[in-house]
C-alpha cells in the first residue's frame, strides 16, 4: 500500500481540484435543496485525504534523498516540453504546511461565513486555491511552476473580488490581479531566454545548468533579475507591496491563505531559483536591496495603521523581505525556516484577526476594547502567534534568528542591526494591536462580544499547538541546502556573542515602546502638524499609490491617448481615404460604360499604349544619360 502511495505522489494536488469540481453544481446553483454546506464538507474531506496522503509519505522519505520524476508532456521535433515532479523532505514538507493549513482553514470558514450566501462558491475556489500552491510544492518543472503561478494568480483575484457587489472589492481584486501580472510577464520573458540557453527547465537542473554555462555579465544579470521580478510581485515586496493590503478586502479565510501560504510559495520559487538569481552580483545584490527597503518600509508603515487586518499584512511584508536577504546572501537555509515560522505564526494571528472581526463586525482597532475577558481563545492565539514572529524563547522564530547568526553564516553587523528594526516593530505593531483590542475598557462594539464559534476556536487552539510544537524544527534542521559551505564556529565570533541578546533585548523594547501608545478614536490623527505629517505618511504608505498616479499611471493613460488619437485619425483617416477614392472612381467610371465594344477596345488600347510609352520613356532617359557619360 505504501509503495502504491509513493508512486502516486504526484496526485495529490489533484485531490482539491477534484473537490472543487465536484461542487460545482452547489456553487452554480444548480442543487439548492440541500443547502451550501456540503459542497464545503467535500472539500474538507479531499483535503483531508491529501494532508493524510502526504504524511504517509513523508515519514517514508524523511531520511531519502531527494528524487525527480519527469513525465513528458511534449514532444515535436527537437522541442521536448516536461513536467517535473520532486520527491524529497523539503518538498513534501512544503506540501504539508500547505494541506495542512488550508485544513485548518476550511475548517474556520465553516463557522466564519456561516451565513454568507455564496459558501459553496468560496469552497470551490478555496479548492482550487489550494491545488496551485500543492502544485507548486511538489513542481520541479520551472514551466509548470509558472503555470501554477499564472493559476494562483487568478485564484487570487477571484477570492480577494469574491464579494463583488462591493466596488471596493472589485478595486482590490483589479489591482491584486494586475500587479500580479507585472511579475509575471518578466518571469516568462525569463524563462523563454533560460530555455534558449539550456536543454532542461527543472529547478534540480539549474546548479548543473550554471557550472556549465559561462554567461556574459550584462545577460547574466538581466536573467537574474527578470527571474526575480516574478517572486517580488507574489510576495508583496517594494515597489510592488500595495496589492496584498488592498487584498484585505476579501474574505478573511482567504487573507490567512494569502498572508502565510501564498507569499510563501512565491518565496519557495525564488528559493528554488537561486542558483540563476545570484549568478550574477547585481541581481543578488537586487534581492538584498528590495529586501531591505521592504523590511524597513513595511515595518513603519504597520505601526500607524488602525485596520487589523492591514496591519498584519505589512507585517508579512517585512518578514519577507528578510527572506529575500537571505536567499540573496545564499543562505537557503535561514530562508526556509523564516518561511516556515512565519507561515504559522502568521495564519494563527490572522484566525485570532477573524475571530475579532466576526463577533465586533469591526475591523477598526480604534473602537475596540477590553475582548480579553470575553474572548480568552483568540486573545490567547493573538499571544501564541504574536511570539512566534517576534522571536520570543523558545519560540520558533527565535531559535531561526539564533541559527542565523550562530556564526555557521557569514553575517555583518547590518544584517543584525536590520534583524533587531524588524523585531522591534515587529513588536510594537504587535503589542500595540494586542493592547487596544484586548486590554483596557470595552467599547461600544466589544461591550457585548461572545468567545467565537466552536468551529472556528478548534482550528485556532489547534495552530496555536502547533505553533508550540514546532519550536524545536529550526534546532532539529538536518538539512544543508545552502551552496555555500559552513563557517568554522570561531568566525563572526563578536557578533555570535551579542546577537542572540540583543535580539531579545529588540523585541523587549519593542513590547515597552508599544505599552506607552494607546489608539483611540478621538486621537486616532493627532492635531500636532508633525505627528501627524509622519502619521499620515505611514499611514498612506509612503504614498506609494500616489506616486503610481502621476509617473506609471499617468504615463499609460497618455500613452493609451495617444495612440487613440493615431488609430482614430491617421489609421481610420488613411482608411477612409481608400474607401473615398474608391467611391469617387467607381461613381466615375459608371458613366465611361456604353455598351459598344469599340469604345471598350479603344480604351484597352490607350492604356496599354499609355503604359508601354511610360516604361519606354524611363528606359530612353537611362540610355540618353548613359550615352551623354560616354560621349
Amino acid at each position: 500500500m505504501t509503495d502504491f502511495l509513493l508512486e502516486n505522489f504526484w496526485v495529490i494536488p489533484l485531490y482539491s481540484l477534484i473537490g472543487a469540481v465536484i461542487t460545482l453544481p452547489w456553487s452554480l446553483g444548480i442543487i439548492r435543496q440541500t443547502g451550501p454546506r456540503p459542497a464545503a464538507y467535500i472539500n474538507i474531506l479531499m483535503t483531508v485525504v491529501g494532508f493524510v496522503h502526504g504524511s504517509i509519505i513523508f515519514n517514508l522519505i524523511w531520511t531519502r534523498p531527494a528524487e525527480q520524476f519527469v513525465y513528458h508532456w511534449l514532444q515535436v521535433a527537437d522541442l521536448d516540453l516536461t513536467l517535473s515532479f520532486e520527491l524529497s523532505p523539503v518538498s513534501f514538507g512544503a506540501l504539508e504546511l500547505v494541506t495542512g493549513i488550508s485544513l485548518l482553514v476550511q475548517l474556520y470558514a465553516l463557522g466564519y461565513m456561516e451565513k454568507d450566501w455564496s459558501l459553496a462558491r468560496f469552497f470551490a475556489l478555496m479548492g482550487f486555491f489550494e491545488a496551485t500552491l500543492a502544485g507548486l510544492a511538489l513542481s520541479d518543472s520551472l514551466l509548470l511552476s509558472y503555470c501554477l503561478l499564472e493559476a494562483l494568480t487568478l485564484s487570487t483575484y477571484l477570492l480577494v473580488g469574491f464579494w463583488y457587489a462591493q466596488p471596493l472589492v472589485v478595486t482590490a481584486a483589479r489591482d491584486a490581479f494586475l500587479t500580479k501580472r507585472v511579475g509575471d510577464i518578466a518571469l516568462l520573458m525569463a524563462i523563454v531566454a533560460l530555455s534558449s540557453y539550456g536543454e532542461g527547465l527543472n529547478f534540480s537542473e539549474l546548479e548543473t545548468w550554471v557550472t556549465g554555462h559561462q554567461l556574459d555579465p550584462t545577460v547574466a544579470a538581466l536573467l537574474g533579475l527578470a527571474l526575480i521580478a516574478g517572486p517580488i510581485s507574489s510576495c508583496a515586496q517594494f515597489p510592488l507591496n500595495l496589492w496584498l493590503d488592498e487584498a484585505m478586502e476579501g474574505p478573511n479565510p482567504a487573507g490567512i491563505m494569502r498572508n502565510s501560504i501564498v507569499v510563501s510559495a512565491g518565496a519557495y520559487v525564488l528559493i528554488k531559483l537561486e542558483p540563476v538569481t545570484t549568478l550574477s552580483p547585481i541581481s543578488a545584490d537586487a534581492l538584498i536591496i528590495v529586501g531591505v527597503i521592504t523590511a524597513i518600509g513595511t515595518s513603519l508603515m504597520a505601526i500607524a495603521q488602525i485596520d487589523i487586518k492591514r496591519a498584519l499584512s505589512h507585517s508579512t511584508s517585512a518578514y519577507l523581505g528578510l527572506v529575500f536577504i537571505a536567499v540573496g546572501l545564499r543562505q537557503v537555509d535561514i530562508a526556509f525556516l523564516l518561511l516556515f515560522c512565519h507561515a504559522i505564526a502568521k495564519a494563527l494571528l490572522f484566525m485570532s484577526a477573524g475571530s475579532v472581526i466576526l463577533v465586533t463586525n469591526n475591523q477598526n482597532i480604534s473602537e475596540m476594547g477590553g475582548l480579553w475577558s470575553r474572548m480568552p481563545a483568540t486573545a490567547m492565539s493573538f499571544v501564541v502567534g504574536a511570539a512566534g514572529l517576534i522571536g520570543v524563547a523558545p519560540l520558533g522564530m527565535f531559535w531561526t534568528y539564533q541559527r542565523w547568526f550562530s556564526g555557521s553564516w557569514d553575517v555583518d553587523w547590518w544584517l543584525l542591526l536590520l534583524v533587531m528594526f524588524v523585531n522591534t516593530f515587529s513588536a510594537i505593531n504587535l503589542t500595540r494591536l494586542f493592547r487596544v483590542i484586548f486590554l483596557g475598557e470595552p467599547q461600544v462594539k466589544t461591550r457585548r462580544a461572545p468567545e467565537s464559534p466552536w468551529l472556528m476556536a478548534v482550528p485556532m487552539v489547534s495552530l496555536m499547538v502547533v505553533t508550540l510544537i514546532t519550536t524545536l524544527a529550526p534546532i532539529q534542521w538536518p538539512l544543508w541546502l545552502s551552496p555555500n559551505i559552513p563557517l568554522p564556529l570561531d568566525q563572526s565570533e563578536l557578533i555570535n556573542q551579542y546577537a542572540t541578546p540583543l535580539l531579545i533585548v529588540s523585541g523587549a523594547l519593542g513590547c515597552a515602546i508599544a505599552s506607552t501608545m494607546s489608539v483611540r478614536k478621538a486621537w486616532a490623527r493627532s492635531s500636532n502638524f508633525t505627528v501627524r505629517f509622519f502619521q499620515d505618511l505611514l499611514a498612506y504608505d509612503f504614498y506609494i499609490e500616489k506616486l503610481y498616479e502621476v509617473t506609471v499611471i499617468a504615463a499609460v493613460s497618455s500613452l493609451s491617448k495617444f495612440t487613440s488619437w493615431i488609430d482614430r485619425y491617421v489609421v481610420d483617416g488613411a482608411v477612409n481615404l481608400v474607401s473615398l477614392a474608391t467611391i469617387f472612381s467607381s461613381s466615375a467610371l459608371k458613366y465611361n460604360v456604353s455598351g459598344q465594344s469599340q469604345f471598350y477596345l479603344a480604351t484597352i488600347l490607350i492604356g496599354v499604349g499609355l503604359l508601354l510609352w511610360s516604361m519606354l520613356n524611363g528606359q530612353w532617359s537611362v540610355v540618353t544619360n548613359y550615352w551623354s557619360s560616354i560621349m
